[in-house]
């Protein structure tokens, strides 16, 4: 299947960042714009109450699910923005941890953001994603 995406880097611009500094999407392309995937179980309860990692894990996990049923998957998101209730960095970076490996070497243009509280009781983390799809 082809893909929408173009991810840029430039040699102008630290390396350090664990991610493309841009990205593009063809005009042809149909983009898709996900709500916030918060760490739900089916039942509505919040998941992992307490651990980062462990609401993040959930968060993507949903996440996947929404692109599925969009005609999507991981590797045609095109931007992310991850949330975390914290002003701690140790707990921005266990969040990040989880999204990143999950994203593997397709590194899209990313936020990352500690927020004051979540919409949900016990919600740490929320993931905010953009894809794009070249329809057949």
């Amino acid at each position: 299947m082809a893909r929408a995406i173009t991810l840029i880097r430039s040699a102008s611009l630290s390396d350090v960042a664990e991610y493309a500094y841009a990205a593009t999407a063809p005009a042809d392309s149909r983009l898709i714009f996900l709500a916030g995937a918060c760490p739900l179980n089916d039942d509505g309860s919040t998941a992992a109450i307490g651990d980062y990692a462990g609401q993040a894990l959930k968060a993507v996990e949903n996440m996947q699910a929404a692109l599925t049923a969009s005609g999507a998957s991981l590797q045609d998101v095109i931007s992310t923005r991850v949330l975390v209730a914290s002003a701690r960095r140790e707990d921005l970076v266990a969040a990040w941890g989880v999204v990143r490996d999950s994203f593997a070497d397709h590194d899209v243009p990313s936020t990352l953001m500690g927020v004051t509280v979540l919409g949900y009781q016990d919600q740490l983390v929320e993931i905010e994603a953009v894809a794009a799809v070249l329809d057949s």
